[in-house]
């Protein structure tokens, strides 16, 4: 049975006398003046069918904490484990029981249960702990927009069709393992052929031919897996091969996409809106996002408010690649929501520049809106003196550097877990550890 925080761990806190120790030391404080929070990482890993029998899990304290330090800096969980075991200073921030050395495989299970809901939650119990201790008032903001790339590699439809065909393959075998006896032909080979092909010839009509004999493949290769999916009730193992069957459910759906959108664009040449597109077999959720006309990035887009601290007071990963001047008021509006009031002054990225946002931003009872680039929006219709545009305008400025922080030092610049879900946990972690680790250096002694 898992328990919720660490009964006694050591006598003695040991945070080594440095600068990350002692920075580990405030965090951890801050930690235990809230202990409620240990509560909502106790309920996400109670969703994983935890048993109420056999050997004690790792303390929801310990998980919390260690998912928190792995963020923070920015370790595999290789390396976490290793640390966990070597440096007192770890060990005594995650709150680990005595002699307990966690392996990655526990860690990894554990850490990847936490729900980015939860992570959301302990940022609103932090941000209210700045506001208590007058560290952020939320009273002046700024508002910008950076991706997080997913964890892929650079897609074409070529390697799209490779993939597809690889991992029917694997499909088939396991299949053929179950019920043996199974008549296909492994055209992984010849599908390699054909998409290196394709990447070394020059010139669309000369790839063209190249594209259909891989198509041809990867209808075959789909084929010979509805075939096996037809006769798996054969299968000795039921529970497996419902297991085959549950894979294949999830993967048929997606490779006839990639098909489609092949035939679409090589076949017939035309052009494939970007919302219709999937640009990986195995994150199926990235978007295709461009940034003001700047390289091509796969994964989401991301819409964060800054405060003068520098802690991020919210965050909204979108869907698709909605315009920033789409997303200035409803952010505007989920500040309200946990302020209860609007922000004195906001300054935003000239993206978000619009007439009708900045008529609807002094409604709600914003005083000075400065954007970045004015739009055709006079000065002092946004802000009541040149003077308070230039210092909004400059003050704006700064997120790109909190942005740059997150990116560089928290691993906002690509998540490396998989699944949207586990995405969204990923950003929320990330800016739940700059955030703790900000204010643990700005709160009041």
């Amino acid at each position: 049975m898992r328990q919720e925080r660490t009964v006694q761990a050591s006598l003695f806190d040991l945070f080594a006398d440095h600068e990350i120790g002692r920075e580990l030391k405030s965090m951890s404080q801050w930690l235990d003046e809230h202990r409620e929070l240990v509560g909502l990482a106790a309920e996400d890993l109670g969703r994983r069918s935890v048993k109420e029998t056999g050997r004690e899990g790792l303390p929801a304290e310990s998980v919390l904490r260690c998912a928190l330090l792995k963020q923070h800096r920015q370790l595999s969980y290789e390396e976490l484990a290793f640390h966990l075991e070597d440096s007192a200073s770890f060990r005594a921030f995650a709150r680990l029981p005595l002699s307990w050395t966690p392996k990655k495989s526990v860690l990894h299970r554990t850490i990847s249960a936490i729900r980015a809901e939860t992570w959301e939650a302990i940022n609103r119990t932090l941000l209210a702990g700045a506001r208590r201790e007058k560290v952020e008032t939320g009273k002046v903001v700024r508002l910008d927009s950076t991706v997080t790339a997913a964890l892929i590699h650079e897609p074409s439809d070529s390697s799209l069709l490779w993939d597809a065909v690889r991992v029917t393959a694997r499909l088939l075998e396991g299949a053929d393992a179950l019920i043996g006896g199974l008549e296909w032909r492994n055209h992984r080979r010849a599908a390699k052929k054909r998409a290196r092909a394709i990447e070394y010839t020059r010139g669309r009509p000369n790839r063209v031919q190249h594209y259909r004999e891989l198509l041809k493949l990867t209808r075959a290769t789909l084929a010979f897996a509805d075939q096996a999916a037809a006769q798996l009730w054969r299968a000795a193992d039921p529970v497996a091969a419902a297991l085959w069957q549950a894979e294949f459910r999830h993967y048929r759906p997606l490779i006839e996409r990639i098909i489609a959108q092949t035939e679409r664009r090589v076949l017939h040449g035309e052009a494939v809106a970007a919302t219709d597109k999937i640009v990986s077999l195995f994150e199926p959720h990235a978007d295709i996002i461009v940034k003001g006309g700047r390289d091509v990035q796969y994964g989401h887009k991301l819409n964060l408010t800054a405060g003068r601290s520098g802690l991020i007071l919210d965050l909204v990963i979108e869907a698709g690649n909605p315009a920033d001047s789409d997303r200035f008021l409803p952010m505007l509006e989920r500040h309200i929501a946990v302020y209860g009031e609007a922000p004195r002054q906001t300054a935003a990225d000239g993206g978000y520049a619009s007439r009708h946002n900045l008529s609807q931003a002094k409604a709600v009872g914003v005083h000075d809106v400065a954007f970045h680039k004015k739009a055709g929006l006079r000065v002092m219709d946004m802000v009541k003196s040149n003077w308070v545009y230039r210092k909004l305008r400059n003050f704006r400025a700064g997120i790109e550097s909190d942005i740059s922080c997150l990116k560089r030092a928290y691993g906002l610049a690509r998540c490396v877990w998989r699944g949207l879900d586990h995405f969204r946990a990923y950003v929320w972690s990330s800016v739940v550890a700059y955030n703790l680790a900000l204010f643990a250096r700005l709160k009041p002694d």
